[in-house]
């Protein structure tokens, strides 16, 4: 049957990211730019914030002057039990979908080398540091009767009507990075680090909706450009310093380069004239970070962090031709710096270890003017502060027990956000709506759904020190 193309009444003409989709935008941010890799129980459970007291291995993730801090050589690994839910609500109905997961999701250590010699440097350590985590994600939004399209051809005539049925947004996949360090301490007042650090990310994405035409026959259709696959990996460097101001407090600052990615991509293409799989490659810098860190230390007892994290760049894609310069566009007009800050503390009583810490992330995206559809079918502009992905936050907590040549920790973290997921829009002058062997689905506008996150990660790790 010969395609036909969805005619939206009463659409006023929108432009957003005619030629992509929203999904490449959500993978930029969340993916390749965020900072959301875990660590050690401990690491874990103190929210990640380890920048100016060190000591961990998992503190090559933020500063790795940290490196230098250790006296003892350690291995550990750790358990990661995670758990993701999304609660989609839209047009009054809700959907819920949870995926649970567990692997392996940090090993790691460090040797300790001591300088036996009157120099003021005391230690050279040096550490390495793997983690990875499932990003698989399921976002299903429900259908809404009420929004019926008029499917018409080249001559205007009415020959189907199609009710939306619902979308999702289907993403597997994992992330991991291994870091490699070296630590240095001068005088027990002093550490310096360095680390190179190795990424690498493999996805498969779907973007899919649902109609019902007349006959009361429900088709699935795929975004322009979707399903695709990509495989990546990347590079950055890091180095960092902690000073003592004195015996009780220290701070700390740390850069990391961008990640410099090379993404190899698979997609679909349709009526390109026909349909087909293609492959393009990719480059991609994610936004350069600092780290700035504050510790107070006021026994053997009691310590509590803080660490401060900027981004002080925007993500940018190599420029090939109009896809990678439309991505530039939006992130120079629509990407919010980098900004989290988060706050861990450990108490020990004898070799019992009680840990806990916060974190907050600001949204990526600036506030966003967008063209929707609202549930009873109007068309107008609304502006969105929390596109794709939205704020985050994460309360972490944990106990260990210290064995002396052996340790075991356990920690969990309740990880939430919110934000608004729109879908549907696709252009027709760029050939960028939904298809199915029937009909192409364009609209100017998108629908939004609003996501709930919410994350509970258990963690539990077995170390060996020596």
């Amino acid at each position: 049957m010969i395609k036909k193309t969805l005619t939206v009444l009463s659409m006023s003409v929108a432009y957003f990211v005619n030629a992509q989709d929203l999904s490449t935008l959500k993978n930029t941010a969340d993916v390749h730019s965020g900072t959301g890799l875990m660590g050690s129980s401990k690491y874990n459970a103190m929210a990640g914030s380890m920048g100016a007291l060190g000591g961990d291995f998992s503190v090559l993730n933020s500063n790795p002057a940290g490196i230098g801090v250790s006296i003892a050589s350690e291995f550990s690994g750790t358990l990661a039990i995670r758990s993701n839910n999304n609660s989609t609500n839209y047009s009054g109905q809700s959907l819920n979908y949870k995926v649970n997961d567990t692997d392996l999701g940090n090993v790691g250590g460090i040797a300790v080398f001591p300088i036996e010699t009157s120099s003021p440097w005391k230690f050279v350590n040096v550490a390495v540091n793997y983690s990875n985590e499932s990003i698989e994600n399921y976002v299903e939004t429900a259908g809404n009767s009420g929004l019926v399209y008029d499917i018409t051809d080249g001559t205007g005539a009415l020959i189907d009507q199609l009710s939306f049925d619902g979308h999702a947004y289907n993403r597997y996949g994992r992330v991991s990075k291994m870091s490699v360090g070296v630590g240095a301490n001068y005088n027990n007042n002093i550490y310096v680090g360095a680390g190179l650090n190795f990424h690498n990310a493999a996805l498969d994405q779907y973007d899919t909706a649902a109609f019902v035409d007349n006959s009361g026959s429900v088709d699935v259709y795929n975004k322009q450009y979707s399903p695709f696959s990509e495989s990546s990996d990347g590079f950055s460097a890091s180095v960092g310093v902690i000073g003592k101001i004195n015996p009780q407090f220290r701070v700390g600052g740390a850069i990391e380069t961008p990640t410099w990615w090379n993404i190899s991509r698979l997609y679909s293409e349709y009526e390109n004239p026909t349909d087909g799989t293609y492959g393009e490659d990719r480059k991609l810098s994610s936004p350069l970070k600092a780290t700035l860190s504050a510790a107070y230390v006021p026994n053997k007892n009691f310590a509590i962090n803080v660490d401060y994290t900027l981004g002080l760049t925007k993500p940018s894609y190599k420029v090939y031709g109009g896809a990678e310069t439309e991505l530039n566009n939006f992130f120079d007009n629509n990407y919010s710096n980098l900004s989290e800050v988060k706050v861990g503390a450990e108490y020990r009583y004898n070799a019992l270890r009680v840990r806990g810490g916060y974190g907050f992330a600001s949204s990526p995206f600036d506030s966003v003017n967008l063209q929707t559809i609202a549930n009873n079918g109007t068309v107008g502009n609304n502006s969105y502060n929390d596109l794709m992905v939205g704020k985050r936050n994460l309360i972490g907590a944990g106990i260990g027990y210290d064995f002396k040549s052996f340790y075991i920790d356990a920690a969990y973290q309740n990880v939430s956000s919110t934000y608004s997921n729109p879908f549907i829009q696709g252009s027709a002058a760029n050939n960028t709506g939904y298809f199915s062997d029937n009909y192409i689905v364009n609209s100017d506008a998108s629908i939004v759904s609003e996501v709930e996150n919410k994350r509970d990660n258990f963690f539990i790790t077995l170390g060996w020190k020596f």
